[in-house]
């Protein structure tokens, strides 16, 4: 008989009990009462973590003022495009009846604004964005180019749409003393867009850097003119831009655009009283049937006033409950019926 070449025994497994498949096992053997103890102990932890997360989201305050219709004078002269360079501002007068203690967050809110279109999301250059190659416009239409040709930066139809009005807030302490809130505009963000997904080009004058490009059609002023007080809150690593540029998953959505600064009279908070919104009026949305508004608010461990987690578990819990209840009779039920037979 013909030997076999050696080179063929090469691709034999090893003879070892793992490559062999001779390892032990085990088999899970599943009681009724240990899975009923199971769904039980589920139950009950998520109904406690229901119960926690909506006791936690009722303690928060907060304060929303639609603004829509209130400036409906400023909406209307921006149904017209041509009218981008008319300033229009309005001031919304409100009484805050409680102390909102602790740190205070402002964000704007907008309703019916859908930014998860598939086109829209994908229409931005993330090269551009992080600062690689700021002509990079390949993936941007339908803004892209200018119409004397020029890159347009940042480009896409996310940071051409991106919000633009101008949100102040007073307190009134007296009836002639008027003080303004003192609101941070950085830390907005997620620490991996700020540090990861966006960055500037690596020249410290960044108008050098933006030269040979162009401001979106929208826009008021370029890129890295957006904050003249802040010269690190300019080009991609702007805060409102990057709280933008997260698009959001439902029509509608509240975004942040600043933080109380708590120095002096607002050490504590924001203090009872009457306040306004002195606002300047650019973001457009009646053209859709959209509405806007400002919303102060204060945040806890679990963060605002959303009641959806705290239903989702409250929810899982009691349906859990229920199904263990329910599998809980089925073998009570069945075990009668075979004690039953065996005593037959």
């Amino acid at each position: 008989m013909e030997e076999t070449p050696q080179h063929c025994l090469s691709r034999l497994p090893d003879n070892s009990a793992l490559k062999q498949q001779e390892l032990p096992a085990h088999r899970l053997y599943f009681t009724a009462r240990r899975v009923l103890f199971v769904f039980f102990t589920t139950g009950i932890f998520c109904l406690c973590m229901g119960i926690i997360l909506i006791l936690s989201a009722r303690s928060t305050q907060e304060i929303e003022i639609n603004y829509t219709r209130i400036c409906a004078n400023c909406a209307k002269l921006r149904e017209n495009a041509s009218n981008f360079d008319k300033e229009c501002t309005c001031s919304i007068p409100f009484y805050l009846s409680g102390k909102m203690m602790g740190n205070v967050y402002m964000y704007y809110k907008l309703y019916g604004f859908y930014q998860n279109l598939y086109r829209y999301v994908r229409s931005r250059s993330n090269r551009q964005l992080v600062g690689k190659d700021v002509k990079a416009v390949e993936d941007c239409a339908p803004f892209k180019m200018s119409d004397n040709k020029t890159p347009i930066v940042p480009c896409g139809a996310i940071a051409n749409s991106m919000f633009n009005d101008t949100i102040i807030l007073s307190h009134n302490i007296n009836s002639s003393v008027q003080i303004k809130v003192p609101m941070l505009k950085s830390g907005l963000t997620w620490w991996t867009d700020k540090y990861v997904k966006f960055q500037n080009p690596s020249s410290k004058n960044l108008a050098d850097e933006f030269r040979g490009t162009t401001k979106p059609p929208n826009w008021p002023k370029p890129i890295y003119d957006l904050d003249k007080k802040d010269p690190r809150n300019n080009g991609f690593l702007n805060d409102d831009f990057i709280v933008w540029m997260r698009a959001a998953a439902f029509p509608t959505f509240k975004k942040l655009y600043g933080r109380l600064n708590r120095t002096h009279h607002f050490i504590e908070g924001l203090p009872a009283g009457n306040y306004s919104f002195n606002i300047t009026y650019n973001f457009p949305v009646t053209r859709f049937q959209g509405e806007k508004s400002v919303v102060l608010s204060t945040l806890t461990w679990c963060g605002g006033n959303s009641l959806f987690l705290g239903l989702a578990y409250t929810v899982t819990g009691a349906i859990t409950w229920l199904a263990s209840f329910a599998m809980m009779a089925i073998h009570i039920t069945l075990k009668n019926k075979q004690m039953s037979f065996f005593h037959q």
